[in-house]
């Protein structure tokens, strides 16, 4: 069996190909199917060696480029290629051109190879916005107010129509905001969560650009990789007719960031942390849903993590070349 990762280079990617690794196998159909090839598909190519592993770079919007990447031997595809909330909002010729372009003719290319591949696509809670209820549930009409949310519910939709021809097995998984994300900062407006936690356990001071009772809906990498895993292996008829859910997340304030911060990493990598507000930032966050009831996904067998505290420990064992406070508060 043939995977595809596209976005496979980024961090997600690169632990859900360690993770497809590690496993060997996939469950599709009530059938357990040895994974021979997972072709990494990004704009620069993956760290990650593996025999098993092919590594392509290019681009999401050229059909040239996405047209050799799907064949009838790829039975799974995880669609993860996006320009993150930020650049989208700042670039919307470049947030248009890959986050909406690049997702049509990645369900485009499916349906002309003819064997409807299953599609796990990541879309995520920047399609809810607005004037929210106080708890987002399954019912919740999605209203984005930002670039990337439109882009992210247009491709829900565009997945959501391929299943219903048939062109492709489709499933939408709207994802918490990832908390902590190793590496350098990206675009995401969202990216001062990690920030908050990641730069200080390093030595480095981070912004908070929010006010710190902010509350967000935040999941760790392993969870969401491990709800991937689980979005793919789910039959069809686990779906239905709506194949977008929301995944499950925790509610967690600034506040409690940094008191979990606190707890691995000890006062000196609170100190620093230093609050500059931001309005650029502000005015996006303001339009986010905060608190979400996943009751559907819950039935359907996803997880969350246990509590905070545990994201920002699981981060310094995955991380361990990245952070110094943490190994000297003890």
């Amino acid at each position: 069996m043939k995977i595809l990762v596209t976005g496979g280079a980024g961090f997600l990617g690169q632990q859900l190909i360690r993770a497809l690794l590690e496993r060997g196998k996939l469950r599709l159909d009530d059938e357990e199917v040895s994974i021979e090839r997972i072709v990494c598909f990004d704009r620069s190519v993956g760290v990650l060696q593996d025999p098993r592993v092919e590594n392509v770079a290019g681009d999401i919007a050229d059909s040239s480029v996405v047209q050799r990447l799907v064949d009838r031997d790829t039975a799974a595809i995880v669609h993860l290629a996006a320009v993150v909330s930020g650049t989208a909002e700042a670039d919307f010729d470049l947030g248009m051109q890959v986050n909406l372009d690049g997702t049509r003719l990645l369900l485009e290319t499916c349906r002309a190879v003819g064997h409807r591949p299953r599609l796990l696509f990541s879309s995520s809670i920047a399609v809810f916005g607005g004037d929210l209820p106080e708890i987002v549930d399954d019912s919740t009409t999605p209203t984005p107010q930002g670039s990337y949310g439109t882009q992210k519910l247009i491709g829900e939709l565009l997945v959501q129509d391929f299943s219903r021809k048939g062109y492709v097995d489709g499933r939408s998984v709207r994802v918490p905001t990832v908390v902590v994300r190793p590496g350098l900062p990206n675009g995401a407006a969202s990216g001062f969560a990690s920030g908050i936690i990641r730069e200080p356990l390093a030595g480095v001071e981070a912004i908070l650009p929010v006010d710190p009772s902010t509350e967000m809906w935040v999941a760790s990498p392993r969870a969401v990789v491990g709800m991937f895993l689980h979005a793919l292996e789910l039959p069809a008829a686990d779906w239905g007719w709506n194949r977008s859910v929301n995944l499950p997340g925790l509610v967690v304030s600034m506040e409690q960031e940094l008191e979990a911060l606190r707890k691995v990493g000890g006062e000196a990598a609170v100190a620093l942390v230093r609050h500059e507000p931001d309005e650029d930032v502000l005015r996006l966050v303001r339009t986010w849903a905060g608190r979400f009831d996943t009751a559907r996904a819950r039935a359907m067998g996803f997880r969350a993590d246990p509590d905070f505290e545990s994201i920002v420990r699981a981060y310094v064992a995955d991380n361990s070349e990245a952070v110094r406070i943490a190994a000297r508060a003890g």
